[in-house]
């Protein structure tokens, strides 16, 4: 089953050039048609895989000042996620959740909140959860095994990504060279890449699930037409994921779950993550849905400990796209091994240049759906603030969400059983924006010069205004400015009045003496570094002002000013907020000062 149920559409965005090809077997970074550079080459970013780091970085926990987070921020992580557990706004969106982030090799936060079983039924006449008695509930902890529902996706896209490094597979190469069957329906130009990000023409998904043999599900598999050409459109697919399943699984001669376990789960130490997971498990497994038609394709009732989607489930549980459980800090593993660049500890599951491949962004034709090997980028529909061109991420239909920001080195896990007792009690991600917002706050922006710098805040529908007065003689501004916005939605602006504040013109200027903003404003990705300012005044005795303004939908970490400073024609300064009396003439409204 798709999560794209929940998705209201991320803003559109362009990523940047380059790319990472598979021939032969050989990684070549080159000029791939539709494929964006990922961290490390030429971007600034310091992402261990692009620059072929060894490190083999291990978890520990840890206090937040240990993991150079915020201390508050990763508390108000925790009530925000604890909200959701009430009617929001009409049910609540999960009855339970575990919440994991850290950065670097510290997990700063685990927590678990609610209820990992709590409903006997769901009751459609009243759109009431039919309550266990409070002795039969179980109790949500730190440990406890979620169905993930669409992460799986990357687990089956890192197992391929293997197979490309080692030379069995190409990513350029026509699926059906690999499975003739697959060609079938018009497929057969379809190649390893487009099942990979999505471009391969399939629909949505397929009720396999009705064909009562595996042979008559492929048999629907292979018939199936695409609905767009192959790499003509974005369409996110389950059937992708499926095929892939069946590619590896003739390429290696192993099922998928044995791949799985050889070569991930296994070298990881990831004990708690398998598809299928054992009976003896399911006292420590969150239960999902009682899945009854129609909202259900299966009358199976209260789904506890056995996968939730339909079609996995009628794969016998093992499945490409959905059906492999596991619990936060397995997940956690998996996120430090991938930030490390294919490596934890001992063990090295993937060269760092197949992770940096799998963090490259191949969907350049499709502003809004920038996707690498597996992994979505820059998705703040569920990533909110933590989003940069190079975040990486999935969502599970189930409740599930794995966010990786290899800018700052921070994760974060979000596992919420939010289809329990029903499927429609859940609508959009805003449990997963609040606890991204809060995580990417927790990263702290250390001023460019002194102790504290002026910071927008990061509100959603808000105007903030940092205004200084008239000063005799000024001539130019400089200042020290940092942004991460919602691109396309949320400006930063400098402005200029002569009037006293009645009208307001934008004023341009540069950063960094090369970069021009002819419009006065900025906004989206800076890089989470500080630029330098220079703006010419547009005349004598001019109110001069920095106005940030966000749109109702989401929000990005906010704009950081620094040594503000009035300079006269000579080049001398006439105003220095370093000085107290200077200082204390700025008026901001909605800007604080903040030491981090």
């Amino acid at each position: 089953m798709t999560d794209e149920v929940e998705r209201d559409g991320g803003p559109s965005r362009r990523a940047f050039g380059g790319g990472v090809l598979a021939l032969g077997g050989a990684l070549v970074i080159g000029a791939v048609p539709g494929a964006a550079a990922s961290p490390g080459r030429g971007t600034g970013v310091p992402y261990e895989a692009a620059r072929g780091s060894a490190r083999r970085t291990t978890l520990r926990r840890g206090s937040a000042e240990r993991a150079g987070l915020l201390a508050p921020h990763l508390d108000g992580l925790v009530a925000d996620a604890e909200r959701f557990l009430a009617p929001s706004p009409t049910h609540p969106w999960y009855a339970g959740a575990v919440l994991l982030a850290g950065r670097g090799g510290t997990v700063a936060l685990h927590r678990a909140i609610g209820s990992a079983v709590r409903y006997a039924a769901y009751d459609e006449k009243t759109d009431t959860g039919i309550e266990l008695p409070p002795e039969r509930r179980i109790p949500m902890t730190e440990d406890t095994v979620f169905d993930l529902a669409s992460v799986s996706k990357l687990f089956t896209s890192i197992l391929a990504v293997q197979q490309i490094e080692r030379g069995a597979m190409r990513l350029e190469e026509k699926v059906a060279a690999y499975l003739p069957e697959f060609g079938g329906g018009g497929k057969q130009d379809v190649t390893v890449r487009q099942l990979l990000t999505h471009t391969s023409g399939f629909r949505s998904w397929i009720p396999l699930y009705r064909e009562p043999t595996r042979e008559g599900k492929l048999r629907l598999l292979w018939a199936e037409p695409p609905a767009n050409p192959p790499g003509s459109a974005y369409l996110y697919s389950d059937l992708n994921l499926i095929s892939l399943q069946l590619l590896l699984e003739e390429i290696t001669g192993r099922g998928l779950d044995a791949l799985l376990h050889d070569e991930i789960t296994a070298p990881l130490g990831m004990h708690r993550t398998r598809f299928n997971p054992p009976l003896s498990w399911r006292p420590g497994i969150a239960a999902t849905e009682d899945a009854r038609r129609p909202w259900s394709g299966l009358d199976r009732g209260m789904v506890h400990g056995e996968v939730h989607d339909e079609n996995a489930h009628s794969l016998g549980g093992v499945a490409g796209h959905a059906g492999v459980f596991s619990r936060a800090w397995d997940l956690a593993i998996l996120a430090r091994t991938l930030l490390n660049g294919g490596a934890y500890g001992r063990a090295r599951i993937l060269s760092p240049a197949s992770v940096e491949l799998m963090f490259t962004d191949f969907n350049t034709a499709f502003p809004g759906d920038a996707h690498g090997l597996g992994f979505e980028l820059h998705q703040r529909w569920y990533m909110g603030a933590m989003a940069t061109p190079y975040t990486a991420g999935h969502t599970g239909f189930t409740g599930t969400s794995l966010v990786l920001d290899p800018t700052t080195d921070a994760f974060l896990i979000v596992l919420g059983n939010s289809v329990h007792p029903v499927r429609s009690w859940r609508s959009g991600s805003a449990p997963r924006v609040a606890a991204a917002d809060r995580l990417a706050r927790a990263v702290p922006v250390r001023p460019a010069r002194g102790r504290t710098a002026w910071f927008s805040g990061m509100a959603s529908a808000t105007t903030a205004t940092l205004t200084l007065p008239p000063v005799p003689g000024a001539a130019r501004l400089e200042c020290a400015l940092w942004w991460d916005t919602e691109p396309g939605a949320d400006p930063v602006a400098l402005e200029a009045s002569a009037d006293g504040g009645t009208t307001w013109r934008p004023v341009p200027f540069t950063t960094d003496g090369r970069a021009e903003h002819p419009t006065g404003t900025v906004g989206g990705w800076s890089g989470r570094v500080w630029h330098a300012v220079s703006a010419p005044l547009p005349g004598t005795g001019v109110l001069l002002r920095w106005r940030y303004t966000t749109d109702q939908r989401y929000v990005g970490r906010g704009v950081y000013v620094d040594g503000l400073r009035l300079l006269d024609a000579a080049g001398l300064p006439v105003f220095d907020e370093a000085r107290p009396a200077d200082g204390a003439r700025i008026e901001a409204n909605g800007w604080t000062r903040s030491a981090d």
